[in-house]
Formats: C-alpha cells, sequence, structure tokens
C-alpha cells in the first residue's frame, strides 16, 4: 500500500525538534514542533497548512519567525496548535515587528492560533495581517477525545506531558486507508488519474452505494467490489520533552498506542536517569521501552543531547536495544 503520509525530521537527532509530514497526492504538509527550518525547502514550507507545538521553549517556536517570512505576501491560513498560553505567545512573536505596509498586500495571510487546556478546552483566535496581526475575537471550544484536528481522512490527537510546564505530545492518525487496484479499474476500463481523489473522498463521506464516481459515474458499491480494499490506516505519534514517571507514561502508551512509526525523545543515556529526571527528559532507555510496551512498529528517537555528540549513534542505539528485544511483561 502506498502511504497517505511521508514523515522525516526536520534536522538531525541533535537539532532542534520537529517531523515534518508530507502529504501523498496532495500540495500539504503538517510540521510538529517549530524549531530551526533551515533543512526545509521554501517549496515545502509552503505545503504547511498546520503546525502543532508542543511547547515554547526556544528550540521549539524559534522558527516561527521564518515560516511567517516566507509566509507573507501569499493567500493563505495558517492553523498554529499549542498549549496553555500559547495565544499569548504567538500574540507576543507577531508585535515584535512593524506592520504599517502588510495592509496593502494583495493577498491576505491569516495565522489562527489554537491552545489547548488539560481539562478539554480551547481557545481560538485570527491574526489577520490586514489588521497588522492584531488579534481577533477570542472564540472558546470543546476538544472531544483530545483531538484538535478532524478532518475527512484523518485526526490529529494530543495529550497533556509534564515538563515542569504543561507539554503536547501528539498522534496522527489515518482513519482508514483506501487501496486501489488498478487490475480492477482495468477490468471496469476506467484509468487511473486525479479522479481517485473523488473515489476516495466519497468512501471517507460514507456515500451510498448508489453514488455516481468517476468519469463513466460507476455506483461506488461497484467500485468498491470490484477496485477498492479498505485497510487500517497510518498512525504516527510525536512525543518530546517529558520526565518519566507513571502519569506521563500512561499518557504516551494511551495516545501512541500501536502506531506505526513512533518519533519520541531520547536525550540521555540509560545510565543518566538522575540527570534525565532533574532536566525533565526521556532517558534512552525509558524511550525505548514506552515504544516496546505501546506496540509501535518503528521507533525513531531523536533530541539527543549534545553532550553526546562525539559518541555517534549511541543514543539510538540504546533505545532500539530496548524496543527490540525487552519483554513486555
Amino acid at each position: 500500500m502506498k502511504p497517505l503520509f511521508h514523515p522525516r525530521l526536520v534536522n538531525d537527532p541533535f537539532g532542534d525538534p520537529g517531523l515534518y509530514i508530507d502529504f501523498l497526492f496532495d500540495r500539504r504538509a503538517l510540521l510538529f514542533d517549530l524549531g530551526d527550518l533551515a533543512p526545509l525547502s521554501t517549496r515545502k514550507l509552503l505545503r504547511i497548512s498546520d503546525v502543532f507545538v508542543s511547547h515554547t521553549h526556544m528550540d521549539h517556536f524559534a522558527g516561527f519567525d521564518a515560516l511567517l517570512r516566507i509566509l507573507l505576501g501569499r493567500k493563505k491560513v495558517l492553523h498554529l496548535f499549542g498549549p496553555p498560553s500559547f495565544l499569548e505567545r504567538v500574540e507576543h512573536k507577531l508585535a515584535a515587528y512593524t506592520w504599517n505596509l502588510v495592509g496593502g498586500y494583495e493577498s491576505e495571510l491569516v495565522v489562527r492560533a489554537t491552545e489547548a487546556h488539560p481539562d478539554g478546552g480551547a481557545l481560538t483566535a485570527d491574526f489577520r495581517s490586514r489588521d497588522g496581526f492584531q488579534g481577533g475575537p477570542v472564540t472558546s471550544s470543546r476538544l472531544a477525545g483530545g483531538v484538535l484536528l478532524d478532518e475527512e481522512t484523518f485526526l490529529v490527537r494530543t495529550a497533556f506531558l509534564d515538563h515542569k510546564i504543561p507539554c503536547l505530545a501528539f498522534a496522527l492518525e489515518e482513519k482508514f486507508h483506501v487501496n486501489v487496484w488498478k487490475s480492477g479499474l482495468e477490468r471496469l476500463g476506467l484509468p487511473v488519474g486525479p479522479w481517485l481523489r473523488d473515489l476516495k473522498s466519497a468512501v471517507a463521506r460514507g456515500d451510498p452505494d448508489d453514488t455516481p464516481v468517476g468519469p463513466e459515474g460507476i455506483p461506488l458499491g461497484v467500485l468498491r467490489t470490484e477496485a477498492l480494499r479498505i485497510v487500517p490506516g497510518q498512525k504516527i505519534g510525536y512525543v518530546t520533552d517529558a520526565v518519566y514517571h507513571p502519569g506521563n507514561a500512561a499518557a504516551i502508551l494511551d495516545l501512541c498506542r500501536d502506531a506505526d512509526w513512533l518519533f519520541i525523545e531520547a536525550p540521555f543515556a540509560r545510565d543518566e536517569v538522575e540527570r534525565a529526571a532533574v532536566k525533565h527528559h526521556l532517558t534512552s532507555e525509558q524511550a525505548g521501552r514506552l515504544a516496546r510496551t505501546a506496540g509501535a512498529k518503528r521507533l525513531i528517537p531523536f533530541h539527543f543531547s549534545p553532550k553526546y555528540a562525539e559518541e555517534g549513534d549511541r543514543l539510538a542505539r540504546e533505545a532500539q536495544e530496548v524496543f527490540e528485544r525487552e519483554t513486555v511483561p
């Protein structure tokens, strides 16, 4: 099956945290954390529609300015999600610049910011370039089940972790995956083409079997039987900046259970449990055990402490050893 999501770390494991998710067959991408974005081309930055910020320590949020600069003058709505007090942080970032000329730009950029709260509430405000990015009215909503973004084919869920401050972890979940059998299309005399996106949307909406789809208007039920296979979708977990304790472990396991990919921080070596606790981070062994217990299919450790820069892949090796060999009780 061709996966819908194509994840890649923005930087190497010693660099600023950040996960870029490219979409198959769509000019769109999601971004988890806003650290150093230098490795991403302008083309890739322009694809970003939604950014999920775990917390606003500098290495997770300093890249906001670089993204903003690329998007200025373009017609776009950029949706940012973050932890409590996030609206205030975004407002201060935007207020740091002089915006006397942007009101005359032909195209309007809207920065839509949403801050999540542990009680399930959320606050959202728009910052529009034509208004000099003055914050608009704040609206409130509820996040059922921690869902930040719920679209036709996927959703993004969050969980609150303890990093001495609230820190968000995220899971990107494809609701289901539609495989198209080329041989089935050939039997029906149908070409491969952009119309398949409409077909997948019809399946996602749960349209009736008699709904005509495609260039020949063939009933959806016939296409389901002859040319489609519906299978479970992808799941990608993103966990960074969390101390190891039972509450955090439970939240991570609940959010990331059965993930196909689990990107999880591993800043400290397995023998530095006390140092990791003082810094409110995980060790490599803790990261590997969480991934194994969650039933993740693939572990990608990152956010390594620079103190291990001369030891190459030590942290990744330690995490993988636990992930691959440890027996979960």
